[in-house]
């Protein structure tokens, strides 16, 4: 095993004799590192039960846990930790949170029911204010700022009225008993300052801990981190300062300057050999981000060959652009007799996929869209299936509060905090505790009847439904609760119809999943967690990959368009108000914050160099970046000038062989590859 690493990677697996950090660049094997560490440790007599292995999400998770179980064997009992930071929280105040007063089976809010909760709390109907408070309050959190400190450092009136909002919101939250999703980092963080005991028992249950993707963490996340691992200091963080991309969203480089500061033995090790991309390719990315100041001077290089030119095509408009790109696509794919699923698109934000997806369509070119919304995230089927949880579980706090306030029934947030604190007290859902006698004590009749009337109402359907046809039940539920009527009496005729087709096209699927499998409504809500999974299209799928730069991150393809390489775009325009990125469904709030601070600009473009660096070291072979002399907003046409990321690696934006493509010009060469494709069929017919 040991033969197929190059000697910084073995240097990283080998050195276990104290705090570690690996700087690992775009491409240089860092799972692999990750996961022959911990086989290193436990050949080197660790209790494998007591190494912990901590990324950001559940696939990367999933993927190092299926990989280190086939490289070693051991009993469930027995093997590491493998989990994101959420999950980590999770597993510490399911186990600990009784010591800061949280029952066990607390409830984790989403952010669709953690913005309703703001919404009240703020004193508006408006979904965008209370979604960017909730950015507001996120970074906070992320920064372990409380909300009395939000309140003393409030820059202006608006922050000072979000600050508020903060207050009640955590008020609130302990209330009903729930956590958000950053308090999942949060409250272990306070956990483990306030209870010595309990810190203890968690840097002895976890002594040796791997951080993958380093670069992302808050200074929440590296509180977390520093706690556990205590004076011992038994860590590898894995990360790449050239990549890190979630600034908007409280992660700061600070943390790889901190590391060195509080562990003053810090070991750190560089991988700089790619095994992704060509040379070119790997040219570019580094002309690029040597742009940027550095943390830990790098450089990538490859054995695998200069391979293909860097491309860039610039274009009359986005319509030209997305034609482009797409007939590009098809004559290379032609060429070398490839597969869809070799190319991807990427783009900086989602508004830009609509035009591109409807060039694929126009020519039957199989497509995956990442990074957009999916159907089991529209607040219509979120809010039926907040009735379906709550028959399968009245435990399920959240959903019991989705359903009861939607649609509305005279119950608001003054009676759901009385049930909550109460319900806290007697350590059980706010469910059972409202049909308690002892709640007539604290909850006004007038404002207790609206309440025990819905949890009949809930007991009669959930009788039902473990009885009676699905369909009948389903038809009943929505009859009884009007929820057509709620939605057009919430929003204009054409969006409430829309919503209501949803709806209509999710039961339709759910009657013929019932009457498909023979089972119960109550069967089918009991599944109800899996359903989301169904949304998925299949990754194995031939099909070219459409997504955003920050979802692309952790991936490769063989031959990568990165489109909309333009000053506005690509770097993103600063200036942007939050409400147009929004809107256009970008993937960060974008916004104003930056403007009129010193330096926020200039560490603003250093994170969309850092974005950019991400896209082009996606490639592995082949890399083609676009650019539009005039790009549509609206109705209206902007003229636009190619993105500084061109130039800074060395790249013609006009160049001139390829002069500019106009959408006639795009056009006519996607007639002429038809016509080919279609000799060539017949060629290969006759």
């Amino acid at each position: 095993m040991s033969a197929q690493l190059n000697p910084a990677q073995r240097e990283a697996i080998r050195y276990l004799d104290g705090p570690c950090l690996v700087i690992a660049g775009a491409g240089s094997g860092k799972t692999r590192v990750i996961t022959q560490k911990i086989v290193r440790l436990i050949e080197a007599g660790f209790p494998s039960r007591a190494i912990g292995a901590i990324t950001f999400t559940n696939k990367a998770a999933q993927e190092m846990a299926e990989r280190l179980g086939r490289m070693v064997k051991l009993p469930e009992a027995e093997r590491p930790l493998v989990s994101t930071f959420h999950s980590l929280g999770v597993q510490m105040l399911r186990r600990d949170g009784q010591a800061l007063g949280l029952k066990r089976n607390f409830s984790i809010l989403d952010a669709d029911d953690a913005a309703g909760i703001l919404q009240t709390a703020l004193g508006t109907t408006d979904r965008k204010v209370a979604r960017n408070a909730q950015h507001r309050i996120s970074l906070w959190k992320n920064a372990l700022v409380d909300p009395d400190a939000a309140a003393a450092t409030a820059a202006d009136e608006l922050e000072h009225q979000v600050a508020r909002a903060y207050r009640d919101y955590a008020a609130t939250l302990v209330a009903y008993q729930a956590v958000d999703f950053d308090d999942l980092i949060g409250l272990p963080v306070r956990l483990l300052r306030e209870h010595d005991e309990v810190a203890r028992a968690w840097r002895e249950k976890l002594r040796y801990l791997l951080v993958d993707e380093y670069q992302d963490t808050n200074a929440c996340q590296y509180e977390l981190l520093k706690l556990l691992v205590g004076p011992r200091a038994g860590f590898t963080a894995v990360g790449d300062d050239d990549q890190s991309i979630y600034g908007w969203r409280g992660a700061t480089l600070e943390n790889l300057n901190r590391l060195s500061t509080d562990f003053p033995k810090l070991k750190v090790i560089k991988l700089e050999q790619n095994y992704r991309s060509s040379v070119n390719i790997l040219t570019a990315a580094n002309r690029l981000i040597a742009h940027n100041p550095k943390l830990h001077e790098k450089k990538l290089w490859s054995e695998h060959g200069p391979g293909d030119p860097v491309i860039v095509v610039p274009c009359d408009s986005d319509e030209a652009e997305a034609e482009s790109v797409v007939s590009r696509l098809q004559a290379h794919k032609f060429e070398r007799r490839g597969k869809y699923a070799d190319y991807a698109i990427l783009y900086r934000g989602n508004h830009q996929a609509r035009i591109v997806e409807q060039a694929l369509r126009k020519e039957k070119i199989p497509y995956v869209l990442s990074g957009g919304q999916s159907f089991f995230e529209r607040a219509e089927i979120r809010d039926l299936l907040a009735y379906l949880r709550l028959l399968a579980n009245d435990d399920d706090d959240p959903a019991f509060i989705r359903a009861v306030t939607t649609p509305k029934r005279g119950v608001g947030t003054t009676t759901l905090t009385a049930l909550g604190t109460y319900a806290g007290e007697r350590h059980q859902s706010m469910f059972a505790t409202m049909f308690e006698l002892g709640c007539e004590q604290r909850i006004a009749p007038r404002q207790l009847e609206p309440l025990r009337e819905f949890g009949e109402f809930v007991n009669r359907i959930a009788w039902r439904a473990q009885r009676e046809p699905a369909a009948q039940v389903l038809d009943d539920l929505l009859s009884a609760i009007d929820y057509r009527g709620h939605l057009f009496a919430t929003a204009d005729d054409k969006v409430a119809a829309g919503r209501w087709q949803n709806v209509s096209d999710f039961v339709d699927w759910l009657k013929k999943r019932a009457e498909e499998e023979g089972s119960t409504l109550l069967q089918l809500a009991q599944t109800v967690s899996l359903l989301s999974q169904l949304d998925r299209k299949d990754a194995d799928a031939d099909a070219v990959r459409l997504t955003t730069i920050h979802a692309s991150k952790g991936l490769e393809f063989p031959h990568v368009f990165i489109v909309g390489c333009e000053e506005g775009l690509l770097p993103h325009h600063g200036g942007l108000a939050r409400e147009e990125t929004e809107a256009a469904g970008a993937d960060e709030p974008g916004g104003d914050e930056g403007k009129g601070r010193p330096g926020r600009e200039a560490a603003r473009i250093e994170e969309e160099r850092r974005l950019m660096y991400v896209a082009v070291t996606r490639a592995q072979r082949s890399l083609t970046l676009t650019w539009c002399r005039e790009r549509k907003r609206g109705r209206e046409k902007y003229p636009q000038v190619p993105s500084r990321f061109l130039s800074e690696m060395q790249l013609d934006a006009q160049p001139k062989a390829g002069a500019m493509v106009s959408a006639d010009a795009a056009k006519a060469k996607l007639a002429g590859l038809r016509a080919m494709l279609g000799q060539s069929r017949g060629t290969v017919a006759g």
